[in-house]
This record gives structure tokens, sequence and C-alpha cells, in this order.
């Protein structure tokens, strides 16, 4: 990572850049709590040398409580990467809608690991302020719905895949040709992505906008549309919560937990 300040006053307030920097505000606030969940002091890093007004994102961001929602998800993604990295020390991983994460230092993976973060064309604008590429690491600017940035990827090793918060903003057609695209170029590996129910797209007309756009009600249905890929595990995205340090936040985890509410965000593991 570089490690100069760096100047994102220009990121306007509601865009997709100022999303990104949220969450990763959020991960840095997080790695400052005691016995932290994810401890991404990376992202911390990150967030001493940008330049932002980060009172209106600590306002909007609420981490009194969010910051563990988007601790305990990545953590699990965390945790399936670095397995599947101990088991294929030589795999491409393919971290779609990366954002400003920084899964790919906090996980720091083998030398051997070739690591490619996508996303749109203006957030990778920003990443390139804060990360720097090397002979294992790239980054690429595209939508993930354009086939043309899989020419870049080599297609020789096991590949691991990451979508975080990415499919549920996508359409369904979209989000079927993605995982086909993914699994008629690259001859095996394994797929971690997060899904919501059907009922998100309906909320998320009525509460944001509409910018959820697919949700599915049990993600095992994917082996029906792509005979490749196969079910391996699922996840609560709230699973661990017993691992928040604070009483507060640990009581109102659990009671959501408790609830079908627990399935509003999973996170799933395929194999292909």
């Amino acid at each position: 990572m570089t490690t100069t300040k760096v100047d994102f006053s220009s990121v306007g307030w509601r865009s997709v850049e100022w999303t990104n920097l949220v969450t990763l505000y959020l991960r840095a606030c997080e790695s400052r709590v005691p016995r932290a969940i994810l401890g991404d002091h990376a992202a911390a890093e990150a967030v001493d040398r940008i330049d932002y007004d980060f009172k209106r994102i600590h306002r909007a961001a609420q981490p009194w409580a969010n910051r563990f929602l988007v601790a305990l998800r990545a953590r699990k993604l965390d945790d399936w990467t670095s397995d599947f990295l101990r088991r294929h020390p030589d795999a491409a991983v393919l971290h779609l809608g990366c954002g400003l994460d920084t899964r790919a230092f906090r996980i720091d993976p083998p030398s051997t690991v070739q690591w490619f973060d996508l996303d749109q064309p203006g957030v990778i604008e920003l990443r390139r302020k804060l990360y720097d590429e090397t002979d294992t690491y790239r980054m690429i600017g595209s939508s993930v719905t354009d086939p043309g940035w899989l020419d870049e990827i080599p297609t020789g090793r096991p590949t691991l895949v990451v979508a975080e918060g990415l499919l549920m903003y996508i359409t369904e057609r979209d989000v079927r040709e993605l995982l086909g695209r993914l699994t008629d170029r690259f001859p095996s590996g394994e797929m971690l992505f997060d899904t919501g129910p059907p009922s998100g797209p309906r909320l998320s007309k009525i509460l944001t906008k509409g910018i959820t756009k697919w949700g599915i009600a049990d993600p095992r249905e994917l082996e029906a549309w792509n005979p490749r890929l196969r079910f391996v595990e699922q996840s609560s995205a709230l699973a661990g919560y017993e691992s928040i340090p604070y009483t507060p936040q640990r009581l109102i985890f659990r009671l959501t937990y408790a609830t079908p509410m627990r399935n509003f965000d999973v996170v799933n593991r395929f194999a292909f």
C-alpha cells in the first residue's frame, strides 16, 4: 500500500464511491474495538491516510452496530478464502465488486497467488490512490457484467471467485450470465457470495429506490441454473454474533438471529 495522504474530497454524497468509502470506514472502526472480529487494520491505515469529512460518514454509517454486521460477513468470506488458498497456493483470486476492500492485504495470500480486484472504473480510480499493484496483485476497472475483463485473467489455475455485496445489485439475467461465463472459462475452483431473499427487490423499491435487483429463496437453485455449480455450504451473515465484544450490540444481534431476519443476508460457498 502507498503511504502518502490522499484527497478524496471530490467523492460525491451517496455516490457509488461514497458507499464504498462508508464500508471501508466501518471496517476501520471495527478494527479499533477490543477483541475485534475482523480486525481490518489495513482498512484503518487506509482511512487514516484519506482526506475526507469522516464526521459526515460517521453520522450516516451508524458504526455503533453496523461495523459488526460488516465484520461478521467479511470474516466468514475471509475464512473460506483462506481455506481455499491453503489447499490451492497457486490459485487465481477474482474479487468482484471489490470496492475499497482490503481483503487482498489482510489475508496476506501466498506470493504464488495471482489476485485480481475488479470494480467500476470510478471505484478503481480511488483504489489506485490507496493501493499499489504488484506482480501478483492487479486492479481492473470494468463493470462485472461486461465479459471483456475476463480476457485479462489466466485460465490455468484453480480459481476462487469472491463477490461480496454484489449479485443482489444486478439482474437475475446478469447473474445467470456471469456465473455461466465464469464456469465456462475456468476449469475448477469455488465461488463465495452473499444473497438476499426474493422480497429484497420489492422492499428496495420502497426503501432504496430499487437498487436491489435480485433475490433468491434457496441458493441451491443455482445448481439447476448451472450444472457445473455444486453447493458446499451456507451461513447467515449474522453467524458468529457471539464474538461481538459489547453486550448491547451482541443482544440485538442475538435477538435478530432468532428471527427469520437471520436469513435476509446469507453467504454461500459453491464449488465448480
